[in-house]
């Protein structure tokens, strides 16, 4: 436990910026899942509207600190693929 002031303060801190950041990373990972989900149930047109909306969460995920710059082009660059490779 911590013993000073100041690193009380930082206890708290601590504990609202992981509240913050676990909402964040849920964002981003339920943004992802309804991309999957759509490319799975062959909706084209849902995907590519998911998908938007997925690159936004996924680069606010990265500039915000939760996951690395290079991991979510990698994510989005991956699902872009998937969604353009898929018929009709």
């Amino acid at each position: 436990m911590a013993n000073t002031s100041s690193a009380k303060k930082a206890a708290r801190s601590s504990a609202r910026k992981a509240t913050v950041n676990r909402n964040r990373i849920s964002k981003v990972r339920t943004s992802v899942r309804k991309v999957e989900e759509a490319i799975v149930e062959g909706k084209k047109v849902d995907a590519e509207s998911a998908l938007k909306l997925a690159t936004t969460e996924v680069m606010r995920g990265a500039n915000k600190g939760v996951m690395h710059k290079n991991a979510a082009s990698r994510k989005v660059s991956r699902l872009t693929l998937r969604v353009r490779a898929m018929k009709g």
